[in-house]
This record gives structure tokens, sequence and C-alpha cells, in this order.
């Protein structure tokens, strides 16, 4: 994609719709007279008299306990500079989000006015009795660490200035897991950092409490090597790493050293440095986007080498957000009074104990891979890890407990239950498909080349490494699209069915299917200037592994064409189609909702195995329920009765599956009704696979959820056909269609060949669609 067209993505995604990235929801409901006099006076006064008697009811009566200010004065921003406060808001707004999506914390951003750093102290003390916490963003140095200083001395809630600590976190329990699989010493090591700022030297101070010695650790900024007796001002905090040592470059360093901690700038170090290093060299190389030396080049001259960056298309991504917002909640929930060495630490090894646990099935598809193991390619966990929350939180919480920083007492198993329950795990589940199809990607073809949002979705789909696309149409028509916004073609096919050479071949394919069934020749080439059947056709012979169709077409003229010439699957005998549903806290399967009417006992089970098949693509362990308006034979019904022999064949088909009834959709989803009133039930939690007994339930039922319940739809998924084609929703927009095309291309990958079993690095540019959802 051009530099032009990136831009103009980044500045819609933040201004259409409502503008920025976050917005304030309510937790009360305010529908009527009453609720409104609770909300606001007059019942609001007894709150705020209780507050006033006693100021620590603030975190009892109002949103505090769970409240965080990200706080900038913009000196520092990314590697953007100094741009001043409100060039920075779009950072803090992001820093925001994530802070929600990961922790499930609130956050006011707040862009300070101010270069001066006694403003921005004295800022952050009049907040006090608004928010549970602080985190500093993007001051510069040297001014960030008199700041957090100042702050943590003077306030009685967690002040934490990520840039200096995250990293530090982070990267330390990558440097214990490295060390232990090299088989070094700690105390014994060598250590060189490239870059001496804010995020460098608190890096080096927490690798110190970690067991390096200070006297191994050598710090180089532009200027080289910070050496004892160098000339000119160094400010106090570099001062503490004033090495003894005859080295005065970053080269002459690295010779014998055992790591290398990169917080400086593309380029910064050569294979030659690394070359000289002692055996079994860890480097980490975390500048971003461009790390100071690519892996591949540490390959070329040290396999023995153990390697982390900060991008996510390379194994061991040392990834900030695995810290703050696991931190602050763990902090905030037992209203810590700073965020103290104790609490640190405690995260470090948190991370470096996780990444040591055998990774779940569940959190390796995530990423598109079948099994994911302790080693030199997997030293942290992922950050879309969701166990992460459920380690690094506690133990903060419990290092805030035992080091005398907390105000309240925790149950650790209970917090843990707590901390489950804030965060589903659906919210992963578009990422996951969307780095499966980066494993491998798969030939799209797209039958409605010359539409605008197809071309722009093509694009994405190329940047994001997710498939190879294939669009049909006049390619005079779709290069003349393309120029007008500004969308480059390349390493996009174009193919037009008017003219392409293959129509001969294809027409012959499509009649030998068809002959019987009352097409002629003449009709198979006729019909090959329509997309869709051109489109199937090239699936059908192999020259496209997925077709993705459908944003101005009704649905049967969509999947017509597909049934036609590709057909359903012979082991199923059944085409059906499905719904994800994502909502907030849990994800929901939804069929069939799209094509069978009025399905027999027999198909209902097979609707049932094939959504069941796609839940665990998903990395979803099935619980199906079989939908209807009774419950376990309360009302006899022909149609109550299908769905509970559909139970009964499902079971014979495949055992392991959790599945049950028939039952209403209120039992399915309460856990209590089964325990109560129906014990006897295989399905003991709430179900994730609903299967409805005919199309006008299903489809009634995930639209009303769509449109009523809040979920995200994703789909029609269709499932049963012989080869990958998936129909999308008329009047889809650019983000669902690539959603769609990753699932196309993860269903291509399925039928083709398994997913690799070993964490690899991936082509391209990081992927931008969990941002966009």
């Amino acid at each position: 994609m051009s530099v032009m067209t990136k831009r103009q993505d980044a500045l819609d995604y933040h201004s259409n719709g409502r503008p920025g990235k976050i917005a304030v929801v309510p937790t009360k409901p305010l529908t009527n007279q009453r609720d409104l006099s609770l909300a606001y006076s007059p019942g609001v006064a007894e709150p705020c008299l209780e507050i006033e008697k006693d100021t620590d009811l603030a975190y009892t009566y109002t949103a505090k306990g769970n409240l965080i200010a990200v706080v900038t004065n913009g000196t520092a921003v990314l590697g953007l500079g100094n741009i001043g406060a409100s060039a920075a808001k779009p950072v803090m707004e992001g820093k925001a989000n994530l802070f929600k999506q990961f922790a499930d914390l609130d956050v006011f951003d707040l862009e300070v006015g101010s270069e001066k750093p006694d403003d921005v102290i004295r800022f952050c003390q009049l907040l006090e009795p608004t928010v549970g916490g602080i985190n500093l963003e993007d001051i510069r140095a040297p001014d960030c660490f008199y700041i957090e200083e100042t702050l943590r001395k003077t306030l009685k809630i967690p002040v934490f200035h990520d840039d200096q600590h995250g990293t530090a976190i982070i990267s330390g329990a990558a440097l214990l897991n490295a060390l232990e699989v090299s088989g070094k010493d700690i105390g014994a090591i060598r250590v060189v950092f490239s870059g001496a700022g804010a995020a460098a030297i608190s890096t080096a101070e927490h690798y110190v409490r970690l067991g390096v010695r200070r006297e191994n650790i050598v710090l180089c900024d532009r200027a080289g090597v910070i050496y004892k007796g160098r000339k000119g001002d160094l400010d106090p905090y570099k001062a503490r790493f004033q090495a003894d040592t005859k080295a005065r470059t970053i080269a002459e360093a690295l010779v014998g050293a055992d790591v290398f901690v990169g917080l400086s700038a593309a380029g910064a170090i050569t294979g030659e440095m690394v070359k000289a290093m002692a055996d079994c060299p860890i480097i980490f190389a975390l500048a971003n986007p461009v790390p100071e030396i690519l892996p591949e080049e540490v390959r070329a001259v040290r396999d023995d080498a153990i390697i982390a960056t900060g991008r996510s298309d390379y194994p061991n991504q040392v990834n900030n957000v695995l810290g703050f917002p696991f931190i602050f909640r763990g902090a905030l929930d037992v209203r810590a009074t700073e965020i103290n060495e104790e609490m640190k630490m405690a995260a470090t090894r948190a991370l470096a104990l996780l990444a040591k646990e055998n990774v779940p099935d569940s959190v390796a598809a995530l990423y598109g891979l079948r099994e994911v193991q302790f080693g030199p390619e997997y030293l942290i966990p992922f950050p879309f890890d969701p166990r992460v929350l459920l380690w690094v939180a506690p133990a903060v919480a419990w290092a805030a407990v035992a080091s005398g920083a907390a105000n309240d007492f925790i149950d650790l198993d209970e917090y843990r239950e707590r901390l489950e329950s804030r965060l589903g795990r659906a919210r992963g589940v578009m990422r996951g498909l969307i780095n499966r199809a980066i494993s491998n990607p798969k030939r799209v073809v797209f039958p409605e080349g010359e539409e605008p949002k197809i071309i722009r979705a093509a694009r994405i789909c190329v940047e994001d490494g997710i498939a190879s696309p294939i669009l049909l149409g006049n390619r005079d028509a779709i290069q003349q699209k393309a120029r007008g916004m500004n969308v480059p073609l390349d390493e996009i096919t174009i193919e037009d069915p008017a003219t392409s050479p293959k129509r001969d071949e294809y027409a012959q394919h499509m009649w030998a299917r068809r002959q019987r069934k009352g097409m002629s020749l003449d009709e198979a080439r006729r019909r090959l200037f329509n997309g869709n059947y051109f489109g199937s056709c090239m699936v059908s012979r192999g020259d496209a592994d997925a077709l993705v169709s459908g944003v101005n077409l009704h649905y049967p003229e969509t999947i017509r064409p597909a049934l036609e010439v590709i057909g359903a699957h012979p082991k199923a005998g059944l085409v059906s189609g499905m719904y994800m549903l994502v909502f907030e806290k849990q994800l929901v399967f939804c069929a069939d909702t799209t094509v069978t009417i009025d399905p027999t006992a027999e198909q209902v089970a097979q609707i049932a195995y094939s959504a069941s098949r796609i839940a665990r693509t998903m990395g979803v362990e099935p619980r199906i329920a079989m939908l209807s308006f009774s419950n376990f034979g309360s009302v006899r019904h022909p149609e109550t009765e299908k769905m509970a022999r559909a139970v009964t064949l499902l079971r014979q088909r495949d055992p392991s599956l959790v599945v049950d009834g028939e039952m209403q959709a209120d039992t399915a989803f309460d856990p209590e009704i089964i325990e109560r009133d129906y014990p006897f039930s295989t399905l003991k939690e709430h179900a994730n696979v609903l299967i409805f007994p005919n199309l006008s339930a299903g489809n009634i039922a995930y639209k009303l959820l769509n449109h009523l319940g809040g979920a995200t739809a994703i789909g029609p998924i269709l499932v049963g056909m012989s080869r990958p084609v998936h129909v999308l929703e008329r009047g889809a927009d650019v983000q669902d269609i690539v959603n769609m095309a990753a699932v196309a291309v993860v269903d291509a990958q399925e039928r083709s060949h398994p997913v690799e079993a070993v964490v690899r690095p991936t082509n391209g540019p990081t992927p931008t669609i969990y941002s966009r959802l």
C-alpha cells in the first residue's frame, strides 16, 4: 500500500463515525424519573455525604477504583519526538483502548499543555481525588524520572511511567528464560545496551535487581560507551552506569558480551558485531518498527543466538501490553498506594513462569499454531494470551499486599475468578483468524472485482499478508477505480471473465457437471460472463483456493453458482450457513442461519457436526445446544422430537462432543437452570453452539442478537462445501470483507494441510485488523 493510502486509512480510522477511539459508557440505568432522581439530584447527595465523612468510600460509591489517568505533555511521543500535547492525544486514546480491552480498566486521557516538569507534577497531584492510578506516558528524559519520583513521594495512588518500566518488566521475563535456555548464570553475564534513554536506564536498573551485576552492564548513547571519566555532562541517571571499561564504541563493548539490549534505532549494530559476542548470545533488538538488527541478519552469522524483538511478525515479541494493563489491574484491585519494585518484580517473574506452562490449544490457535513449547522461540507469553491477566494481576496484587503497599486484602482463588469474569475470550477470535491466515496465505477470488470496497479490501489483504487476492472484472474499469482511490494494484491479480484464456476450459468443466441437468455447452459459456460462475470454476479447477462474494448481490445469487459448479462435500452431503456472534465477553456460533429451510433430524445432526468443527478451528471447544420450545421432552411435538433425535445421532457420530437437547434458549445459557431442573444434562456450562430447528428460527435469532444484543456478527460462514466458498452480507463494509477473506483462507488451510506446529516469523507488516474491529 502506498504511503498516501496508509496515511488516509489511518486518518479515516480515527475520523469515521464518532471521532476518536474511546467513549464514556454509563454503568447504571437511566430510563425513568426514579433513575434520574438516584443518579443525580436529590439521590446523589447521599453518597456525597458518606464520602465527605470517609474519603475511602469514593472506592465504594464511584468509579475511582477502576479509573486510570493516562497523562502526557507530548514531549517524547513514539518516534515522533516533541509534537506537543494536542498531537499526542491519539496515542493516549490508543493507550486507553488497550487498558480497556486487556484489563477492563477505564481511562481518562489527559494531555497537559506545558513542558515544565513541575506543571505536570502539580497537575497530577490535583488529580488524586479523581482517579485510582496515574500512567505517565511519552514524557522526555530526564524530566520523566523527576516527575515520577516526585509523584511517588507525594501521592497515595499508584504512579507508573510505562516508557521506563514496561520494557524493563517484559524484557526482564524474556531475559530470565533466555538465560535458562542457554544455561547461563545471571550473576556472570555481560550486558550491553544500545540507547541510554528512559527505557534503557530503567531496564538496566531492573536487570540489576534481577541479579545482573552493575559493573557488568555497559550503556551506549550517541557519543558511544558511557565510561568512567568521559568528558561532558552526564545526568545523574546515566552516571549510575559509568562503566570501568576500555571500550569506547558499541562494537568494542560487544566483544565477548552475553546479552545485547537495543532501545535505540534501526541498524545500530551489525552482524559482525554479533559474531564477536559470546556463545549463545541473547539479542533483544527492541527498536520499532525496524529493530537494531533483523533476526535474519543475526541468524546469518550466529545460529546459536536467542532473539527477541518488539515486532509481532517474529517470535518473542517484547510488547508493553503484556505489562501495564495487568500491573494496574492488580494494583487497583487491592487499592495499592504505589507500584513498587516488589510489584514490578512479581510481574516479571509471573510472565517468565507463564511461558513455561503448557500452552492451551485455544491460545496456540489464536496464533495459527498447533503446538507451542517453551524454548528459544517462545520465551514470553503472547500478547493475546488471555491467561496473562490471570497470572500477572494476581502476582502484582499479592506483591502489593506482601510489601505493605495494599489497602485491601484478597483471596487469590476468588480474585482469579473475578478476573476471568471481567474479560471473555471472544475479543481475540478475529485476531486469531488473521494470524492463522497470515501463517499460510491462500489465493482468494473476488467475483465483484470492480466494486470499490472489494478493491480496498484486496489491498489490505495484500498489505497484511492475509491472502493473495484475485479480482474478477474488466481490467480497465478496475484499474481506473483503483487509481481514483489511490490504491496500488501490485500483487493483486486481475482476471477478466470476458477475455480469459481459461473460458473454454471452464465452460467444458461446468458443462460436464451440469449437462444432465439441462445445461448446454453454449449456456455454460454464457454463464461464465457472470463472475460468480467464473470464480466458482476457478476454485473448482484449483486456480484459486477460495471464493468470497455477495457485497452487491442477494444471497441466492451468490450461493447458486457455487452449488452448481462446486457442490456439497461428499462426506457432508449438506451445505449450511452459520454466524459467529462476538459479544463483549463470549462467543456464540449459530446454525443453520442461511441455507436449509426445514432440516430433518439427520440434517440437523450434520449441521451441528459441521458447526462444531468450525468452532474447534477457531480454538473454541464446542458446547452444543439443540434448541426448541421444549426442555427434554416437556412438550411432545414432531419439531421437539426432531431435535432430540438429532442429539442421539450426533452423539453416535462423535461421542466426544458435548451436546444436549432439545432445550429452550434460556436453559442453554443458564447453568443454574440445568443444575436445578436438569442435573442429568451433559451440558454443565452455557452453550456456545446454538443449533436451530429451522431456518426461520436461526435467521431471526442471529439478527436479533446482532441488532438488539450488541453482538458483532461474522458471517455467513458457509460450511459443507467441497471447496471454500463464503458469502458476504449484502452491503458489507471493507473490514467485513477482509474478515471474511481471513475466514476463507483458514478454511482453505484446513482442507490442504495442517498449520505448522512451530513458531515461525511471518512476512509482511504487522496486521491491523484487531485495531479496526
